[in-house]
């Protein structure tokens, strides 16, 4: 019964912060509860028993892309500013491709049979490090290499935000 109860706690505490950030009207709030989406879904691995799960999910999201967010932020010059409202009609659209999707996710949970496997799986560290260095079948070779490119990215995508002229000042 309390492992439901902190399944329903941590849930919550992730649909909060998501929900938060993409309603909240100034950016570095936005980027604060997007922080807490993101520790909310550590959370929910090390609540699984997943503690490789949760050190990546904290390691790469919240001290990689995060932290590169909020850096992005103070390098610019509207730090406090708010963020623009959107437009009607791109309220309209984003709710509905919202509805849609969350309706196409809800059909396909229900269209498929998820059943338990029987075996247990080994999530170790030292498994976990073998299949990292491993080009085969059950290696991870390229999606680690695939975060990399991920982080890469969101830096780039940070320093252009740093870098991008003030319009009012030209």
């Amino acid at each position: 019964m309390t492992s439901i109860v902190m399944f329903y706690v941590i849930s919550a505490f992730i649909l909060i912060g998501g929900f938060m950030a993409i309603a909240s009207r100034k950016i570095f709030r936005s980027a604060v509860w997007l922080l807490f989406s993101l520790t909310g879904i550590a959370a929910l691995y090390f609540w699984l028993d997943l503690q490789f799960l949760a050190a990546v999910q904290i390691i790469v999201y919240i001290g990689g892309i995060v932290v590169l967010i909020i850096f992005s932020i103070f390098l610019t010059e509207h730090t406090g500013a708010d963020l623009p409202a959107a437009i009607g009609w791109r309220k309209i659209v984003s709710a509905f491709l919202a509805l849609s999707g969350f309706l196409t996710v809800c059909y396909v949970l229900s269209r498929n049979v998820f059943i338990r496997s029987s075996q247990d799986f080994d999530a170790g560290i030292s498994v976990i490090g073998r299949n990292m260095l491993n080009t085969g079948d059950n290696g991870f070779a390229l999606p680690f290499e695939a975060v990399s490119v991920l982080l890469l990215a969101a830096m780039i995508g940070c320093i252009a935000i740093a870098l991008k002229k003030n319009p009012e000042k030209s």
